[in-house]
């Protein structure tokens, strides 16, 4: 059976991250079970804004509002495997590391740290500074793996997608996923 997935998009830059985990997760087929996909207000502008588009929404995920409690994941009895903020600014990692569940993203991102579950924070800031650092060490401290957006260029990627894609990756792979992609010191 495959595994049950929240995706958090926070309002931070780095929409193009989030489109590409979707699709990936569209391509594992069976080994995914459940999407459920939580937008901030700010996440949907941002998107709009960078892709040029609102296509989010034709994934076939089952979308929730920010406010929305009653959603499946905001109970650890409903047994969700793995969480991704996608893309995480530093405002939504500052209140996990707090533990403020002020809405559905931090609500569910406490539900993974308190079930021992899969967090994976694909933080989108630069530089950082020191009250980023301390959260990204509260938050690890916590459970959750930080994941910055910072693409690898070993793999050569031929375009921009290509180029997100070894940061999404690399998520996929610390969530568990078998998936297809560059191992460094394998032959392409």
């Amino acid at each position: 059976m495959g595994k049950k997935v929240v995706i958090g998009i926070s309002g931070a830059s780095g929409s193009i991250y989030a489109k590409v985990l979707m699709d990936k997760l569209q391509q594992l087929g069976d080994q995914v079970s459940a999407v459920g996909v939580v937008m901030s207000d700010n996440a949907k502008d941002v998107w709009a804004y960078e892709l040029g588009n609102r296509d989010y929404s034709e994934y076939g995920y089952d979308f929730y509002e920010k406010g929305d409690f009653m959603a499946p994941f905001a109970s650890g009895s409903a047994g969700y495997d793995t969480m991704f903020i996608c893309p995480c600014s530093m405002g939504t990692l500052g209140r996990i590391a707090a533990g403020v569940s002020d809405g559905l993203i931090g609500r569910a991102a406490d539900v993974m740290l308190k079930e021992r579950r899969k967090l994976l924070l694909v933080v989108r800031e630069t530089p950082y500074g020191l009250i980023h650092i301390d959260n990204m060490k509260r938050v690890t401290e916590a459970g959750a793996i930080v994941c910055p957006a910072s693409p690898s260029f070993y793999s050569r990627p031929n375009d921009f997608e290509a180029l997100v894609a070894t940061v999404v990756d690399r998520c996929l792979d610390l969530a568990g996923f078998d998936l297809k992609t560059y191992r460094w010191g394998e032959d392409s």
